[in-house]
């Protein structure tokens, strides 16, 4: 379920449009499962993930020096901490449909903050929180670390592009062995605002997603990217 927590940032309007690109393969699991994979946060791409920056690093190591298990603390959360990932946009990023979606055969969901909140409502066993990710130098800025979250909603600059918001969830108090991530209850009729199928794809695959996702019980507004709409000239 949804807890908010005084201490991550969310955009203030929760009417903010956020998207999340993903392949047909992921995307009938959603459905079929109606459950949302988050991914244990050492197991993406990012070896920062879940790390400080240098500033911040420097005054943990010197409280380490007495207590060692302060900072072991910190790299066992990594394997607790689970995420999703969204993109925070008024409109489909050409961007992330090149990075995130293999070929053409890949949709992107459209969702808000509001949407996302009210939908993990069915979630009962986990705790989740959403949060917006903040983007510094992590050579020069400090990353406050008086919560535990605070390690995984910072990134590098270079990640700017995503505009990311998370849904995160600390599962350190379940004694779980976590693999790869986990997958928790969702409402997915809430979550979903509209689907978009890739814009390269061709016409029988956007009818062949329709009739999935009618076959599966849903009734969403399932629309082609016009990224490439013909030119008017």
């Amino acid at each position: 379920m949804y807890q908010n927590n005084p201490n991550i940032s969310l955009p203030e309007n929760l009417d903010t449009v956020v998207w999340k690109y993903l392949d047909l393969s992921k995307f009938l699991d959603l459905l079929l499962s109606r459950k949302l994979f988050m991914s244990r946060s050492d197991k993406f791409e990012d070896q920062y993930e879940g790390t400080f920056s240098e500033p911040t690093f420097e005054e943990i190591r010197k409280i380490s020096e007495n207590n060692p298990e302060f900072l072991d603390a910190y790299k066992t959360q990594r394997k607790n901490v689970v995420i999703s990932s969204w993109h925070i946009n008024e409109y489909e990023s050409f961007a992330m449909w090149q990075i995130f979606t293999q070929n053409s055969e890949g949709l992107a969901i459209q969702s808000t903050i509001r949407r996302i909140q009210e939908s993990l409502h069915l979630e009962k066993q986990y705790v989740q929180h959403i949060g917006e990710v903040n983007y510094i130098d992590y050579k020069k800025e400090y990353i406050p670390f008086n919560d535990d979250f605070f390690p995984f909603l910072f990134k590098r600059k270079s990640f700017q592009y995503e505009r990311e918001v998370r849904i995160i969830s600390n599962l350190s108090s379940h004694n779980l062995t976590i693999n790869e991530g986990v997958k928790i209850d969702i409402d997915i009729n809430k979550m979903i605002e509209k689907i978009y199928i890739h814009p390269k794809s061709e016409n029988w695959y956007k009818n062949l997603v329709i009739q999935l996702v009618g076959q599966l019980g849903f009734d969403f507004t399932i629309e082609k990217s016009d990224l490439e709409s013909d030119i008017l000239i």
